[in-house]
């Protein structure tokens, strides 16, 4: 019977900590990760731009008199 692990130790974001605290098992975390199905190939391009936060902000002169 293969070995099943708990699908929330799985998480990139937490799977080093479960690892660390001896949660998850790492040949089986290692195994798992090896055979997940390679998706590249139904993945969609996002292309994004992000705004010059100094640009957003208000030059000194428009912000009026100061009090």
């Amino acid at each position: 019977m293969p070995e099943t692990i708990d699908p929330k130790h799985l998480d990139k974001r937490t799977a080093e900590r479960y690892l660390r605290d001896g949660l998850l098992d790492e040949k089986a975390y290692e195994r798992y990760l090896k055979n997940l199905p390679d998706l590249s190939s139904k993945a969609d391009v996002v292309e994004t731009s992000m705004a010059d936060a100094e640009a957003e902000k208000p030059a000194e002169s428009d912000q009026g008199p100061s009090m």
